[in-house]
């Protein structure tokens, strides 16, 4: 994300989901650990949501400037995401922010979402995000648009999670 410290390899170990949760990109211990894609979403093959969680540290590194999206300012001055991949570059443009908690009986399921079964099941989660997103983007997706999610701890809330929801722009 341009003009922020969010500029990170980011891995993906399925068999061991978050191995880079306390390593760092060369397989070291680290407390910062490294972005990496949430095991049930397979950067190989097509999907409609792609996931990467990161921490949230103190120092300003890894997501934590994800919190500047608090505020529609930030927004307005960060909108989009370049999302460098094995098949090249992406960019995505952010259509929500919000704040979730998670691990309760109630929470959105947002780290669920990778494939819709259908276009409703699509437009659902969309809804869903756009609904709970802390300001207007004016920013959608449809059915076909392949969605970003980037998620990271956030403290107001009890297990609470900041989420930033993109959609890719096709070129």
């Amino acid at each position: 994300i341009e003009d922020t410290p969010i500029n990170y390899p980011v891995m993906y170990t399925p068999d061991n989901p978050d191995y880079y949760l306390k390593h760092n990109f060369y397989k070291e211990s680290s407390a910062y650990g490294v972005p990496y894609i949430a095991e049930h979403c397979d950067p190989m093959e097509p999907s409609d949501n792609v996931i990467i969680y990161g921490h949230h540290m103190n120092s300003g590194k890894m997501f934590a400037a994800l919190e500047g999206y608090k505020e529609q300012d930030f927004y307005e001055g960060h909108p989009l995401i370049i999302y460098n991949t094995l098949h090249g570059e992406e960019t995505y443009q952010v259509m929500a922010a919000f704040c979730t908690p998670v691990y309760t009986a109630k929470d959105f399921a947002y780290y669920a979402f990778t494939e819709a079964e259908n276009e409703k099941a699509y437009q659902s989660f969309v809804d869903a995000v756009r609904k709970r997103s802390i300001y207007d983007t004016g920013i959608t997706a449809v059915y076909g648009d392949k969605l970003l999610t980037l998620s990271t701890c956030e403290y107001s809330q009890k297990n609470g999670r900041m989420v930033v929801v993109a959609k890719q722009i096709k070129a």
